[in-house]
């Protein structure tokens, strides 16, 4: 992109920083104001030319600032930070737009790209179809608790890029001008005087709220428009495609209200509350689009006509309007409306805030609705009213087929462990002499098969179970629940954290036939039981497992209930806390190349989970490349993934932003799917390689992390990692036990400290020194090859494209002064330096390998961006640094803690990047 073209963006982001500027001089006074241009000038000049004065001068301003100073100045430049990320977003609009109407080709990653990639290979309309009526793409939104914005913030950064977008797109008049500047400079005070801290810590249900916000700005409304211009372009390609319908292969999923794994707070109740609200979104949504629709469709019948089952949904209609008696399709929909909201009522308790004409029957299901709205799109096609079918009948339809009564799957997750000491207790209630956890793998699993094979139920309404019993019988039953009141969809999978043998998922299995999930005598089985490999060694034992698995007549014939196919899920974020970011991305690959043989070998297809974080450290990165880098067989038409935290926001509040990612989705999956990988099956010397730098990086990350003695208290004091813990981000706890070992510690929290220490040491720490190591055995030979790798195998390249992101955002001196947050300077001096050279390392291979001069060259776009914030994230490093010196020696007053907390928000959002 040329400078011309960025052109706007600078515009819209100095626009944003002068209406900042003047709020704070209109609210906080001139002083404050001076005070925040002085730290931003004298921060630009270090940052962008390196000035040594520059940054004397900036260090002894941030140093001398008051209490009360302190915090004008972290909210000014986290305020900045905010409104830079949205005119990014508003550019990237921007420039879809520029070259949707340039008439250019279609852009990689797109939809219409992956088709006409997919015509020129000579794929027609019967591998298309083939290819969508198997395939499956879900991105999965989950409760990790590292979106550190409140819902309120995001409301006025919604209304700023609205605002911008009205300028972008409109010709405006200078009254209109006029308007919308004023507008602007209202939303961006209302954002200054938004509270940016959450008071109290978010409840369970609290996040189930945020997540269903996600659905009102781009799901309910942008998925059906995907869909319909999807089936456009293929209709403009074969016109056998017009007559046709895209089955339901896009959807989206989550673990909001589901995900139990060391979350106390979520239980059969909350499962229950957290179907019912989405329950009464979907079906609010599904009236309104009706009421409307009824408002649209007023056709007279002596002026068009109408099918026989059109006429007898009038005539069953509660709506005896004489004003209504000649519009059979507006006394239709006025009968509709009345069955969803007797819906409504029937499955929440209470009636909807806008009635019906009349009483009828509610609905018994999904499809009777579905079936209802088809009568109505068939006569509307047959009397020549096609027009009127394509617009929001049609999107309206397709939001039924993929939102159903439940909006959203609710996966179900829990920890082995707790799984494990469940089924020991229903046994050893029954058989007291049964000692389960003392049996090997073998006993287990054959206790466990004899179990399935019975019809009759373990557990007992007469025994007094413990409490952890107790919930997880509760949580099953409220699934099955579930399943009677708003159809199978609504929680369809059981995920089992920590899984490491086959008893791990016969032990579910046996939970699942207690609900009646699970129905020996039909041999059905109502939900996928999903394991979900976490570990370096998990990973490693992952198509062991399933292949043990397979062999088991008993569970094959479960499987074969489930259309003969099984999920798999991967964690990436504690594969990276326990082996390092290099050894977790290899071991994943080859765990997925396992996988693909075994389930190859026992005819069984594959669908694969990928646990995937924000960031780096936790296997973010993008999307389309890191979908296109899966080794061969892993995809074949199916992915699921989950979408964390400040990723949801950053990607789904906006309609148009959201619409393109899932594009993304779709199109990276029916590329991997279609077409072979973008390279063949990597040389065995590449695999060596890998094989080799792994052990290396693995060695060098748990000599560093788990073997050096006094890492954990460094880490503890060297990060924000204490302070996290109080911003009231989410339900969860920081960590699975009440201990500050790093072996408990979740990885979201993990990577989070680091990223805001500018550290980022998740996302490349042990690279450097298996490199060097690398180069040291094989020379100028092995040097060569690692180049070559990077060019040819796009699993090594992406891997090292997301270090290359990883590293612009670090930044070592502002690392090095966190490090002096350690009171132990004979331990700092033992830890900091090992890890500055590691850095430096990495650093000097990563740029030799991919043959750059300076990070980040290979994405220019995104060195722009890292070269324009800077400048305001560093004053917010320093002052946190001050203030942690402050908090820590003892003057805890309420404006040091909040100075810390806002400042942890304000670099997040900066670095668009917390965890």
């Amino acid at each position: 992109m040329s400078e011309d073209k960025d052109l706007p963006l600078r515009d819209d982001i100095r626009l944003l920083g002068r209406v900042l500027g003047d709020t704070l001089r209109a609210q906080e006074g001139e002083a404050v104001f001076d005070l925040v241009e002085t730290i931003r000038q004298s921060s630009i000049r270090f940052r962008r030319h390196a000035d040594p004065a520059a940054r004397k001068e900036l260090e002894a301003t941030l140093d001398s600032l008051s209490r009360d100073q302190t915090i004008d100045v972290v909210r000014a430049f986290s305020y900045f930070s905010h409104l830079s990320n949205i005119a990014e977003d508003q550019h990237h609009i921007r420039r879809s737009r520029a070259h949707q109407l340039a008439g250019s080709a279609p852009r990689e990653g797109s939809l219409a790209h992956a088709l006409e990639r997919a015509f020129a290979a000579g794929q027609g309309t019967p591998e298309l179809a083939a290819f969508f009526d198997t395939a499956r793409v879900t991105p999965v939104l989950t409760a990790h608790p590292t979106e550190v914005q409140r819902k309120s913030i995001l409301n006025c950064q919604m209304v700023i890029a609205r605002l911008l977008d009205e300028r972008d797109r409109m010709q405006l008049t200078p009254e209109e001008e006029q308007a919308n500047d004023e507008a602007l400079r209202r939303a961006v005070l209302t954002l200054w005087q938004t509270r940016m801290l959450r008071t109290e810590k978010l409840s369970v249900m609290d996040e189930v709220s945020n997540g269903l916000s996600y659905f009102d700005y781009t799901f309910l409304r942008e998925l059906p428009r995907l869909y319909a211009n999807l089936e456009d372009r293929l209709a403009t390609r074969d016109r056998s495609w017009g007559a046709l319908e895209l089955p339901n292969f896009l959807q989206v999923g989550s673990w909001i209200g589901g995900d139990r794994d060391g979350n106390p707070f979520v239980t059969a109740e909350i499962l229950e509350k957290a179907l019912a609200v989405q329950a009464e979104k979907v079906l609010t949504f599904y009236m309104d689009e009706v009421h409307t629709l009824g408002s649209q469709l007023s056709v007279a019948q002596g002026l068009v006509s109408a099918s026989d089952a059109l006429l007898r949904l009038a005539e069953a209609s509660p709506d005896g309007s004489p004003h209504r008696i000649d519009e059979p399709y507006r006394r239709a929909l006025t009968g509709l409306y009345a069955r969803l909201a007797a819906t409504y009522a029937h499955l929440l308790g209470h009636t909807p805030p806008r009635h019906a004409v009349g009483p009828a029957a509610p609905y018994s299901h999904v499809d009777a609705f579905a079936d209802d709205l088809e009568i109505v799109h068939r006569s509307l096609l047959a009397n020549g009213l096609g027009a009127l079918a394509r617009g929001r009948l049609r999107h309206l339809r397709r939001a039924v087929g993929v939102f159903g009564f439940h909006l959203a799957p609710i996966d179900l997750r829990q920890n082995s462990d707790v799984h494990e000491r469940v089924v020991a207790e229903l046994l050893r209630a029954i058989t007291p002499d049964t000692d389960y956890l003392a049996l090997d793998e073998a006993g287990r699993c054959a206790l466990l098969l004899d179990e399935l094979a019975t019809p009759r139920p373990l557990a007992s309404p007469w025994i007094d179970y413990s409490e952890e019993s107790r919930g997880e019988l509760a949580i099953f039953r409220a699934a099955r629940a579930a399943h009677l009141r708003y159809g199978r969809a609504a929680v369809p999978n059981c995920i089992i954290s920590k899984t490491d043998d086959v008893s791990d998922l016969l032990e579910v299995a046996v939970l699942a036939k207690e609900a009646g999930l699970l129905r020996p005598a039909e041999g059905v089985l109502d939900v996928n039981i999903i394991p979900l490999f976490e570990t370096i060694g998990d990973l490693r034992n992952a198509a062991g497992v399933m292949d043990r698995l397979f062999q088991l007549p008993g569970y094959r014939a479960l499987l074969d209930s489930r259309h003969g196919e099984q999920e798999v899920m991967l964690g990436y974020s504690d594969s990276n806390k326990d082996g390092g970011f290099l050894t977790s991305g290899w071991e994943l690959y080859k765990a997925e190349i396992g996988l693909v043989e075994v389930f190859a070998r026992h005819g069984v297809r594959l669908r694969l989970f990928h646990g995937r974080g924000g960031s780096v450290g936790r296997g973010g990165g993008p999307s389309y490349q890191a979908i296109l880098a899966q080794p061969g067989g892993a995809v074949q038409g199916q992915i699921r993934l989950t979408e964390q935290g400040e990723v949801i926001a950053s990607k789904y509040a906006n309609p148009e932003v959201g619409r393109r990612n899932l594009e993304v989705l779709a199109a990276a999956t029916l590329e991997a799917t279609l077409f072979a990988p973008r390279d063949p099956a990597p040389r065995p010397d590449y695999l060596e390689a890998m094989d080799e730098l792994s052990a290396d990086a693995f060695a060098a990350y748990r000599t560093l992390v788990y073997e050096t003695d006094g890492f954990e208290r460094y880490f503890w004091e060297s990060t924000v990692i204490a302070e996290i813990a109080a911003l009231n981000i989410g339900s969860r706890p920081a960590s699975r036990k009440k201990s500050t070992a790093i072996e408990d510690l979740r990885a979201i929290p993990w990577v989070f400290s680091w990223a805001q220490c500018r550290l980022m040491l998740p996302g490349w720490y042990g690279f450097g020194s298996a490199v060097r190591a690398y180069l040291e055995r094989h020379g100028d030979a092995g040097r060569a090859r690692l180049q070559a790798m990077h060019k040819e195998w796009s699993f090594f390249a992406t891997l090292l494209s997301n270090m290359d992101m990883v590293l612009a955002k670090s930044d070592i001196a502002i690392a090095s002064r966190y490090a002096e947050l350690v009171r132990d300077t004979a331990l700092r001096d033992a830890i900091f330096p090992r890890i500055r050279q590691e850095h430096a390392d990495t650093l000097e291979v990563l740029l030799a390998i991919t043959g750059q001069q300076e990070l980040l060259d290979a994405n220019p776009l995104l060195k722009r961006s890292m070269r324009n914030r800077f400048p305001y994230l560093d004053p917010l490093n320093h002052v946190q640094v001050e203030l942690l010196h402050r908090y820590r020696e003892g003057h805890q007053d309420e404006r040091v803690r909040r100075g810390i907390l806002l400042s942890i928000n304000g670099i997040a959002a900066g670095l668009r990047n917390s965890g």
